[in-house]
């Protein structure tokens, strides 16, 4: 294994870890796919999954990563003979997440400056307008989300350009812990608000979703698997090639077994924290307002903020800087994963050229970024389904969907199988062992490990996978 610079601290590791988990999938995702799927009952399952599923992969893929100190890519092609390329379905899965997300990150960033419009009494607020109209708006002008999406891809690559110590470990070490205390003002509101009753019904009491119409009827066992299945994937940043890639840089002697079960943890807590923040506000005062996507993120979100009187501003601002914060987390462990790659390859010529690396990757990923801007979430006579006249199959989905589609449906849930095979029935579960237990740390859940990678976790990620495909294609 070469020698290369990693993380200061475990602190460090753990902050830039946990930021990379926690994104736009924590704030909007979760809470509403715990409801629509039977809320206490998804709770209940997410979490079993979480060990059986998220647990094992993630554990995996930070292993791997240290073990062979390399990027994904080099990673597989290390370990695997038959699938020496399958590092690459976490590269392109990065890649094209990043498209959307660097749209998403500059709209967040827009919301601000409208709140922050609406504390100072100024033209650039939403000057009296609904949520709804003010995102319609918004998705029309598309110079303006152009130029909000890359400002936000801008300072993501500044970021990554700074290097793992000096870049990413010392923003997420300053940001996760303000992001949590932020979500904690923002929650003491949230639940504080006349009518948030509904909101915590809607998450923790079974059959409240169906019985009071928010959502037509209860989902299947296996709806419910699928549905926790793949928040976790996307919530725990599994299948991506970030965690695999942060693993690489992490000290010999920190135990992988506990920091895993940490993120893990830690990751959970934030999603249900931001349940508790968006859905007690939202039922509260915008009652009507929709529970999935960016319209909920930003036009029913929005309408809560206006409603809350003179405090509303602040609160929005607050609650949409911890958005741009939880964004940009994933967004430079995403940065990191797809330059890897190639900063090694120059390294071993001898050269330096993260910062030359990074800039012709942000011109590739700003590429995505622009056209999912210019197409406003399908309302700009540009989506895939116009171009293609695909609305006539059924299928009427926009740029970001499409991203979304293939590497949360297919890339994501495609490499964490590929992972279990090569781990459970190439090279054998001895190769992660050794690794944990290199300093002489116990590896206790070594049985549950080898149990899960050979037989469980695969059988849960074909279900997830054929879900995914079922959910993107077939709805």
């Amino acid at each position: 294994m070469r020698e290369k610079k990693g993380f200061g601290s475990n602190f460090g590791f753990l902050m830039a870890a946990v930021g990379s988990a926690i994104g736009l999938g924590n704030i909007w995702g979760f809470p509403y796919k715990m409801g629509a799927n039977g809320g206490f009952t998804f709770l209940v399952v997410y979490l079993v999954l979480g060990i059986l599923c998220g647990y094992i992969l993630l554990l995996s893929e930070i292993t791997l990563g240290r073990k062979t100190g390399r990027g994904a890519v080099a990673t597989f092609r290390i370990i695997s003979r038959r699938f020496k390329w399958a590092g690459w379905l976490g590269v392109i899965a990065s890649f094209l997440i990043l498209g959307f997300y660097s749209a998403l990150g500059g709209y967040c960033i827009k919301y601000v400056v409208l709140n922050l419009g609406n504390l100072l009494g100024s033209g650039f607020g939403t000057n009296g307008v609904v949520g709804a109209e003010v995102f319609r708006l918004f998705m029309g002008n598309q110079l303006e989300s152009v130029v909000y999406g890359l400002i936000f891809l801008v300072i993501t690559m500044l970021i990554v350009m700074g290097g793992i110590n000096g870049g990413i470990e010392r923003v997420c070490k300053v940001s996760m812990p303000l992001l949590f205390f932020m979500l904690l003002v923002c929650i003491i509101r949230a639940c504080t608000l006349p009518g948030a009753v509904e909101g915590l019904q809607f998450m923790f009491v079974p059959g409240w979703a169906v019985a009071n119409g928010v959502i037509e009827q209860e989902p299947s066992l296996f709806a419910v698997i699928s549905a926790a299945g793949g928040q976790i994937f996307f919530s725990l940043s599994i299948g991506m090639a970030t965690m695999l890639t942060y693993g690489a840089y992490l000290d010999k002697k920190e135990s992988l077994t506990k920091n895993t079960l940490l993120i893990v943890v830690m990751d959970t807590l934030v999603a249900l924290m931001a349940g508790l923040c968006v859905l007690p506000a939202r039922f509260a005062l915008d009652p009507q307002g929709v529970l999935d996507g960016p319209e909920m993120l930003f036009a029913t979100m929005q309408n809560v903020f206006d409603n809350m009187g003179s405090v509303g501003p602040v609160f929005g601002i607050l609650f949409y800087l911890l958005v741009v914060l939880a964004a940009l987390s994933t967004s430079i462990a995403l940065f990191e994963a797809v330059i890897s790659y190639f900063v090694e390859k120059a390294e071993e010529r001898g050269k330096h050229r993260r910062p030359l690396c990074a800039l012709v990757a942000a011109l590739l990923i700003g590429a995505l970024c622009v056209l999912v801007c210019m197409d406003g979430m399908g309302n700009n006579g540009i989506a895939p389904y116009q171009l293609l006249n695909l609305a006539e199959q059924g299928w009427n989905g926009d740029w970001l969907s499409f991203f979304s589609m293939v590497a949360e449906g297919l890339l994501m849930p495609l490499g964490g199988l590929l992972t279990c095979l090569i781990i459970g029935w190439e090279v054998g579960s001895d190769v992660i062992r050794s690794e944990v237990e290199v300093t002489g740390q116990h590896f206790g859940t070594a049985p549950l490990y080898r149990l899960c990678i050979r037989f469980i976790t695969p059988v849960i990620l074909l279900m997830v996978l054929y879900g995914q495909i079922q959910s993107f294609f077939f709805a």
